[in-house]
């Protein structure tokens, strides 16, 4: 009841015919779109990057500045109320 039927006779999947019409469809496929990126887009990209970090490094640099001012005149401002 539960055991698999087998066919009498194997078949066998039809034979592959070689043309050259077959080739050429194969062959004429769409060429895969090449990313072409030019020397003055990554100049740019570059130079951006370049001027990003400087202005972050120079905003970075005067939060320091003014919190080292803010702290001395602080330290000022209270030994001058303590006298």
């Amino acid at each position: 009841m539960f055991l698999p039927k087998y066919p009498d006779t194997p078949t066998l999947p039809p034979a592959h015919t070689h043309t050259v019409a077959a080739d050429h469809q194969l062959s004429t496929r769409r060429p895969v779109p090449q990313i072409s990126v030019s020397t003055g887009a990554v100049a740019t990209v570059l130079v951006g990057g370049v001027v990003l970090t400087a202005l972050l490094a120079a905003v970075a640099i005067t939060a320091v500045s003014v919190a080292v001012a803010a702290v001395v005149l602080r330290s000022m401002l209270r030994e001058q109320h303590r006298r």
